[in-house]
């Protein structure tokens, strides 16, 4: 069983955070500790940040692999200008480059089936140009989780989703992928 981190929790708040921030909280700990414990307790009380230290770390590594800002808008500019069967393409591919078993779909619903370590992920991105997302292809896309008995779905659009559209995909489980995130995903795709 794969562990997963709430998303609200102190280590996923300093994970998406700057790593500085992280680093800084250490820094205050470990002042603390020397001016408030008796010398003989700094070394305990300054190693209370040691977890905070390693979740630092972990987000600058994140933050120093991320892409540009500039990358990504090139990538999403690139999508926006490509074909169905381009852009369709450069999903399977980039899917498949991260090591999931790609399976396309003759779906309304649902364009790919991924399967990775007996993980069933359902993929729409059909509409990834349309600016009005709504919550007809969220509503598909669920009825297809449900029909294949998928775990997740993922929902690809270079626009946002309607309000009311947002609020079912967040009642609903719907995975709607950022953009930084499509951008890496086309990017790791073959050019």
């Amino acid at each position: 069983m794969k562990f997963k981190m709430p998303p609200n929790s102190l280590f996923a708040v300093l994970l998406r955070s700057p790593w500085w921030i992280s680093f800084g909280i250490v820094a205050l700990i470990v002042l603390a500790s020397f001016a408030l414990l008796p010398k003989e307790s700094v070394l305990y009380g300054a190693f209370a940040g040691f977890p905070l230290l390693v979740i630092g770390m972990m987000a600058a590594w994140r933050q120093l692999r991320a892409p540009s800002e500039t990358r990504v808008n090139a990538a999403l500019a690139r999508a926006a200008a490509m074909t169905w069967q381009e852009f369709s393409k450069a999903v399977e591919q980039g899917y498949a480059a991260h090591g999931q078993a790609v399976t396309r779909l003759r779906s309304a619903s649902a364009d790919f089936s991924m399967h990775k370590d007996g993980h069933t992920t359902l993929v729409s991105c059909k509409r990834w140009k349309a600016v009005n997302q709504g919550i007809e292809g969220l509503r598909e896309l669920v009825a297809a989780q449900q029909a294949a008995g998928a775990q997740q779905v993922t929902y690809i659009s270079l626009h946002a989703l309607s309000d009311a559209a947002q609020r079912y995909a967040n009642a609903q489980s719907v995975h709607v992928m950022p953009l930084s995130e499509l951008a890496r995903l086309l990017m790791r795709a073959k050019p």
